[in-house]
């Protein structure tokens, strides 16, 4: 597993905003969009699934996870949710874990760029162009096996 770099330069935000389009079925609508300075909708399935948690529990499962271990996490604190990027094969490791609702494949997850916030929502941990991602069980261990169940999902 490579072991993500503990900052990231302009270099890596533009390599993370270039896998990320790269995620998407068109990635130079992304671009076009980011541009504009808006979401890109980008459907999770091929790549990766958006673990959606309330925002304040993806933020304590973030301080108990080591930074090299992180994959992207995407926050919205208007809608007060964070959604953490992990592999395709992950819902069958989260589907047990209340704290926690795996979107399905195919779901868009409306992304700024790497670089910046964009309609409030910005990255809390970036996508730094590796393809890195929150293994499954480690997140499992860090959101714990109690707690409220999340109510509908927001994207």
């Amino acid at each position: 597993m490579r072991v993500s770099p503990r900052r990231l330069s302009a270099e890596d935000a533009e390599a993370g905003d270039i896998w990320l389009a790269d995620c998407s079925a068109r990635p130079d609508l992304a671009r076009q969009v980011w541009a504009l300075e808006g979401l890109a909708p980008i459907a999770g399935g091929a790549h990766w699934l958006a673990a959606e948690s309330r925002l304040v529990t993806g933020m304590q499962a973030l301080s108990r996870i080591r930074e090299e271990l992180r994959g992207p996490v995407l926050a919205d604190p208007l809608l007060e949710r964070a959604w953490w990027l992990v592999p395709p094969s992950s819902a069958g490791v989260l589907a047990h874990i209340p704290r926690v609702l795996v979107q399905p494949p195919g779901t868009p997850l409306h992304c700024p760029p790497t670089g910046w916030q964009a309609c409030g929502r910005f990255w809390l941990h970036r996508p730094d162009g590796s393809g890195w991602l929150t293994d499954p069980a480690i997140l499992a261990a860090a959101l714990g096996p109690v707690g409220n169940p999340l109510p509908e999902a927001s994207r």
